[in-house]
């Protein structure tokens, strides 16, 4: 049974080069913490007190403005931070989704490339020369896939990296938004491969300032604020309480009756 179980858990991270506490300056107000200032070393307070219980089949939103600490929690949920305080338990296979482009070595073919990214996100060899034919049709980037990555436009390289992450099979799914560089067209293809890799996967923790995305793929959101859960609950109720109005107010009719049911 996958589950991740965070108990009062926080992430500090001190400034041991800080000559003076000037630096505090620089950096205040670009974090999701506050600056310690009980310690002659400026220390960031990156994540404060968070408790979260995850369990299998929980679709989880993580919202809240740029720095208010989304991605240092996901980063403590994968196990890539470890807490200054409290307690972080995993049970189950991490697939951390966090920059597009890590694992992609511009020097070798595209070929290449979804092997050492699916390395990466934790498949085997063999597990990723059997998806190799599904990911060359996804992406149809046909004879460039036997070039150099650097040979690539950025959309090309945004469409390998989302043909590989869309082929695997997670245990717990945590996903940080970079999705972009890609036509119309290819993206609503690329959503659809999306939806079916959530279903496939046993957990999921999704931070994205996109409503649209966030009401197909999920179904319970944690609100963060200078670090600190402010808000878990529903996804419809965080997003109200977070913008201050109903995201279904903005909405097109379009997006509405595709989301159909889970409206």
């Amino acid at each position: 049974m996958v589950g991740i179980e965070v108990r009062n858990a926080s992430v500090d991270f001190p400034i041991f080069d800080a000559k003076t506490r000037s630096m505090k300056k620089a950096v205040l107000g670009k974090v999701g913490g506050k600056i310690g200032t009980e310690s002659k070393v400026p220390v960031i307070e990156a994540l404060h007190d968070i408790t979260l219980s995850l369990k299998e089949g929980d679709r989880v939103a993580l919202v809240g403005h740029n720095g208010a600490g989304k991605s240092t929690l996901l980063r403590l949920l994968s196990g890539i931070y470890e807490p200054t305080k409290g307690t972080t338990t995993i049970r189950g296979k991490i697939a951390p989704v966090f920059d597009l482009a890590v694992g992609m070595d511009p020097e070798i073919s595209g070929i290449e490339n979804i092997m050492i990214r699916g390395l990466f996100l934790g498949m085997s060899r063999k597990e990723m020369e059997k998806r190799v034919e599904d990911i060359s049709q996804f992406t149809e980037l046909g004879d460039y896939l036997h070039l150099p990555l650097r040979t690539y436009s950025t959309g090309m390289r945004v469409r390998l990296a989302l043909g590989v992450v869309t082929s695997i099979d997670p245990e717990i799914l945590l996903l940080d938004e970079g999705i972009g560089a890609v036509d119309a067209a290819f993206m609503a293809k690329a959503r659809d491969r999306l939806v079916d890799l959530v279903r496939r996967s046993g957990m999921l923790v999704f931070a994205s300032h996109s409503d649209d995305l966030l009401f197909e793929l999920c179904n319970t959101a944690v609100w963060m604020d200078e670090g600190r859960v402010k808000m878990h609950g529903s996804l419809r109720e965080v997003l109200t309480a977070y913008k201050g109005r109903d995201p279904f107010e903005h909405m097109s009719a379009e997006t509405i009756e595709r989301l159909g049911e889970k409206l």
